[in-house]
């Protein structure tokens, strides 16, 4: 690959040796950490020492996590970058072993004592946040020894997740499929993603039952991988002693279940309208008996022929840099940066990870991996990730490292905040029917693709996970037959019911992320509200969303978007983000009635 188109890691070690030299060091340091438990809390100066050392520890042993696991995406299937990606996660395990004492430390010394120490040491005020976090927890932390044997654990648990990313992206193969040219070449999830959406319909569901045939061969081995996965989410708020998984991983952000449960019951009371998209959709594919078969592998495709909006990746950043001008020229400041500086490795090769991501540590670069296709999703993929970086470095720039991380609840706002600004963008300058259509569906696909599948996702995520807490082992059958009549309650009736489809949630990697998937629905609709107050609102707006930006996690997420000006305990942003798809829909319908 020529060095424009790759990252530059080099920035963050020179050599996989000089990573080496700094985690063997880490491991002695590592090693060590233990000493300080004796007397950890002995007093409010010798607290804020110990917590500043260690948080320096915390910081190295992030920028070597971060290093190893770039250097393997890029290439799964090299057996030494995945052995340098086991090295970082043993690294990563056995420091959180060793500093598993802090918590139960500091439940031990009370509330009382700290806050004495606070006026003992002014210092310690800079990790009040941080401090509260922990204190809030009391009732869910174990004992020093008994923390440090589930820390211990952290490597048995993650199994399940490591072996599914390992089949799903180096050993499964895909068949071999005939592509828009007529030539025969070996399905990709690169290709798919492009086969899906051909206006040849024989094309389209011979890619989609290709594909899923690879996962039909070990719908028993994935649902393994996923039940292990699920058993280890729920033995972790088993013992911690948190009522299910669920409130578990939400109490970690401190965000009510009730957010969750709002956000799922608030997109049920609207998928009439997804029906009525998904109805629309079949009109104009000329499905119009009730006889005529909708399948899955019709939802994908172009409704309105394809205006010429492909982009190179230099077109595209500068198309990214138009629409993105509404934050004002400090944002754009940030993202020439990453558009200039090799932080994006944009070109998709065999066995580099898929889909996309911004990732790196405090102390690195805001690293974007990219599987470039040169069309508009392209674009939306790389101001979405961008929309990540800038987050990441609006934070690091602005916090300290104990708060320079943002939890994923609100960085899927960042993201997804740009998309819905790309969007705004769009439909204010085009005005040709036929550009426009196409935009409009663009949209209406997005917002299907993000509010009602991560939805559905997350609806799922929480069946299974009540399921193994229940008793019920999660077969192979048991997770497909659920998953295909959750499908059909989402798209409606005409979707096909026993199709490939049911097998989707095997391929799904965000299963692995401990109730991560209904944040990307959040974080859609919320970004909704802000696009329009900063494509359309007050200087005042534009200030406060990237004071959000830079506010990283020195404040719960609720309350930092509640200072941005969205509300998210309560169901208004859902409602006016349906409300948004509902005009949409309605100028879409109108509009393919004139062309």
């Amino acid at each position: 690959m020529p060095e424009s188109e790759t990252w530059d890691l080099s920035r963050i070690f020179k050599s996989v040796s000089d990573w080496q030299a700094a985690c063997d060091q880490l491991d002695q340091e590592v090693e060590q950490v233990g000493d300080l438990e004796a007397d950890f809390t002995a007093s409010g100066r010798q607290l804020y020492k110990n917590l500043t050392q260690i948080f320096d520890l915390d910081r190295r042993v992030s920028k070597v996590y971060a290093y190893a696991g770039l250097a393997s995406d890029v290439d799964t299937s090299d057996k030494f970058l995945l052995g340098v990606s086991a090295k970082a996660q043993q690294l990563a395990a056995s420091y959180q072993a060793s500093v598993s004492f802090i918590s139960p430390a500091l439940l031990a010394l009370g509330e009382e004592k700290l806050e004495a120490f606070y006026q003992e040491e002014p210092r310690l005020e800079n990790y009040r946040h941080y401090l509260d976090q922990i204190m809030r927890k009391a009732d869910h932390v174990l004992p020093a020894e008994e923390e440090r044997l589930v820390s211990l654990a952290g490597d048995a648990l993650g199994a399940s997740s490591n072996t599914f990313n390992v089949l799903n992206n180096s050993d499964l193969e895909f068949p071999f499929v005939e592509d828009e040219d007529g030539d025969t070449v070996q399905l990709t999830e690169t290709r798919y993603d492009l086969l899906i959406q051909s206006t040849d319909r024989d094309l389209r569901m011979d890619a989609f039952e290709a594909l899923y045939s690879s996962y039909e061969q070990f719908e028993s081995t994935f649902a393994s991988t996923l039940a292990g996965n699920v058993k280890a989410d729920n033995y972790r708020a088993l013992v911690h002693d948190y009522p299910n998984a669920l409130v578990a991983a939400l109490d970690e952000n401190a965000i009510p279940v009730s957010v969750y449960e709002q956000l799922v019951g608030t997109v049920h009371q609207h998928l009439d309208l997804l029906h009525r998209y998904v109805d629309l959709r079949a009109r104009l594919l000329g499905l119009t008996e009730p006889e005529d078969e909708f399948g899955m592998w019709d939802m994908y495709v172009q409704l309105t022929g394809t205006p010429s909006l492909s982009y190179s990746f230099a077109d595209a950043k500068k198309e990214a840099r138009a629409a993105l001008a509404p934050l004002g020229p400090d944002y754009l400041r940030h993202l020439d940066y990453l558009f200039n500086n090799r932080v994006i490795d944009y070109v998709p090769n065999m066995h580099k990870q898929g889909g996309a991501y911004s990732g790196g540590s405090y102390d690195t670069d805001a690293y974007e991996l990219l599987n470039w296709q040169g069309d508009l999703d392209s674009l939306y993929t790389l101001i979405h990730e961008s929309g990540h970086s800038v987050h990441s470095m609006y934070t690091r720039e602005n916090q300290p490292y104990v708060y320079g991380d943002y939890p994923i609840f609100t960085a899927e706002i960042a993201s997804t905040t740009n998309e819905n600004l790309l969007t705004n963008y769009f439909l204010d300058k085009v005005t040709d029917k036929k550009t426009r259509a196409f935009l409009l569906n663009y949209y209406l696909n997005s917002f299907k693709g993000t509010v009602y599948r991560q939805t559905q996702f997350a609806e799922f995520e929480w069946f299974i996970h009540k399921s193994d807490q229940e008793g019920q082992p999660l077969t192979g059958d048991y997770l497909s037959n659920y998953y295909d009549d959750l499908n059909r309650a989402y798209y409606g009736p005409r979707i096909e019911t026993g199709s490939e489809i049911r097998l989707e949630w095997a391929r799904i990697p965000h299963f692995y992320y401990d109730f991560y998937v209904y944040q990307y629905a959040t974080g859609f609709a919320a970004a909704t509200a802000l696009a329009n107050k900063i494509s359309y609102g007050t200087v005042e707006d534009k200030e406060n969303y990237l004071n959000f930006l830079k506010s990283g996690s020195s404040c719960y997420p609720i309350a930092t978007m509640q200072k941005a000006g969205v509300d998210m305990t309560k169901p208004d942003y859902l409602e006016d983000a349906f409300k948004i798809f509902e005009e949409r829909l309605d100028e879409f319908e109108k509009l393919m009635t004139e062309l």
